[in-house]
């Protein structure tokens, strides 16, 4: 039986019906950024996180699969779109559909070989692979090694919207965020969902029911990888570059950090934990390597004190408060 709540109304639906008015607030507060005198740069920058850390939530929040190797899809789908707009003169939304096509392609390639493996072995394989791929693009030539693929254009948007200005450029980020996290909410609140969250909590009843548990798993693995792809296409045009930076391994353990930090399984946790963390590297660049030490400090600390993170706990909070 569903539970009740005192007014009467399905605990689910009023579930759905805060987090609907949570996303309005947020899509509010991130419309009238240029309004506000904030750096749009950072606020791009962290929006692209954002995206890539509610990806990788979709796959261990919900599905319970952990990658330590997401940062594979993020740097791929940047290499292919920044060759795509600077050698293959594509247009920017060719660029990023070539991107998002390679990091799905990606994810088709590397699942069938990890989801084989459950538990820590699935860890252990994806940051196998991560590993692969970064040094094969350490030496292929179109990635131009350390230094990376410099001076991307960005172009005209469907020919209309001219992304070398500031303001349309932090549109049309919000707009692929807002449509990726909308995708990653409609997924997660759908039949596929809900047989997701089963596998999670255990997946031999979910066999015993009759649920191909693999397929739904990989199906996960690649919608996760490609808009984790989609994300390192749309920071290609915030930051005009696509490195290494992108595929090494500490970025996929930062992509674990902002999703523990702000709610592992939460819907708006890992946009909160992306700009936390964003924001520590931004401002406190100034301190060189102990930016590092003290994401470790935040990271013991969070689990020691809120092991549900920023929004798990303030949800649980007020779930005991009605």
């Amino acid at each position: 039986m569903t539970a009740m709540t005192d007014d009467s109304i399905p605990a689910t639906s009023r579930a759905v019906h805060d987090e609907m008015i949570a996303f309005g607030v947020m899509t509010a507060m991130l419309a009238i950024v240029p309004l506000t005198g904030i750096y749009p740069f950072f606020v791009m920058q962290a929006l692209c996180f954002a995206l890539l850390a509610c990806a990788f939530n979709l796959l261990i929040g919900y599905g319970g699969l952990l990658s330590f190797g997401h940062a594979m899809f993020l740097g791929t789908a940047g290499y292919v779109t920044a060759h795509a707009l600077k050698v293959w003169g594509l247009s920017p939304e060719l660029g990023i559909l070539a991107g998002a096509a390679a990091a799905a392609a990606l994810g088709v390639i590397t699942g069938l070989v990890a989801i084989r493996r459950q538990g820590i072995y699935f860890a252990m394989i994806t940051l196998a692979l991560s590993q692969l791929l970064y040094f094969i693009y350490l030496q292929a030539p179109f990635t131009h090694g350390e230094d990376g693929i410099q001076g991307i254009p960005q172009g005209r948007l469907f020919g209309v919207f001219d992304l070398s200005k500031p303001t349309v450029l932090y549109y049309v980020v919000l707009a692929g965020f807002l449509g990726g996290f909308l995708l990653i909410y409609r997924t997660i609140n759908s039949p596929f969902g809900e047989v997701l969250k089963s596998i999670r909590e255990n997946e031999p009843r979910a066999v015993s029911l009759g649920y191909k548990t693999d397929q739904y798993k990989l199906l996960a693995y690649i919608l996760s990888g490609t808009l984790a792809g989609l994300a390192g296409s749309l920071k290609v045009f915030v930051a005009q570059n696509a490195s290494l930076t992108d595929v090494e391994v500490a970025m996929s353990g930062q992509i674990v950090l902002m999703t523990l930090v702000g709610g592992l399984g939460t819907v708006f946790g890992p946009v909160v934990g992306a700009f936390i963390i964003v924001a520590m590297q931004q401002y406190l660049s100034g301190l060189g390597q102990w930016v590092t030490v003290i994401q470790g400090a935040v990271f013991v600390v969070c689990v020691l004190t809120f092991r549900r993170g920023i929004i798990g706990e303030i949800a649980h909070f007020f779930r005991r408060s009605l």
